[in-house]
């Protein structure tokens, strides 16, 4: 019998990649929707956006740490609790999320849907808060004006119900995919959040000066 490796060293390992992943990013959005100099999202810029929010640093950082969690509670229980599993939930993981980003630059290309986060600037802490839960289920035009994510309410859940297709047997269900789409939109929130609070958190931890 081939002996496994029970969890216990990749969760250490994995908060510390995730540490060391989040020093390495840093918020480029200069320019707002709503400033002078904001232009509608080119291909380019859609491509690199799905690009970032695949296999950027703070996507592949929560892959880590979601990974961690499924193996430490082995869920689901097909993978089992060990290194073959996490990767297997990593993996999973980068399938889900490829495919969301993929489906909600294609579809928001199509009526010039924005999909990045761009952070506040003079807000109070309560507005920047507001603009993270706003920004969850809104995203700019070309002109600049917020109106409803269409595409990505296409994109979290079809792409959820999609992936019942690959996955293991025990949460490939209309149920599973339901929460992993409530997940998704709070994982988005997350993000936002991650995006508009993090380089205050990295002036107080490395002591930056702006």
């Amino acid at each position: 019998m081939q002996p496994k490796i029970v969890l216990s060293t990749p969760p250490k390992i994995a908060f510390f990649l995730i540490f060391s992943s989040l020093i390495s990013i840093a918020q480029t959005n200069s320019v707002t929707p709503d400033s002078p100099g904001y232009t509608a999202m080119t291909g380019k810029e859609r491509i690199t956006w799905f690009a970032k929010s695949t296999v950027g640093p703070q996507s592949l950082a929560a892959g880590l740490f979601t990974a961690a969690l499924g193996t430490a509670a082995n869920a689901p229980k097909e993978y089992g609790p060990h290194w073959e599993g996490y990767g297997k939930r990593y993996g999973i993981r980068l399938s889900g999320v490829s495919t969301s980003n993929a489906m909600e630059a294609g579809f928001g290309a199509m009526w010039g849907e924005d999909p990045k986060y761009y952070p506040t600037t003079g807000l109070s802490i309560k507005g920047r808060i507001g603009n993270v839960m706003k920004t969850t289920f809104t995203a700019p035009r070309p002109d600049g004006h917020y109106t409803p994510a269409y595409a990505r309410f296409i994109a979290i859940p079809g792409s959820n119900f999609l992936s019942n297709t690959w996955r293991a047997d025990s949460e490939a269900d209309a149920q599973h995919a339901g929460l992993r789409t409530l997940y998704g939109f709070l994982g988005h929130m997350g993000g936002n959040a991650f995006q508009e609070f993090w380089p205050d958190v990295q002036k107080l931890i490395f002591h930056k000066k702006p």
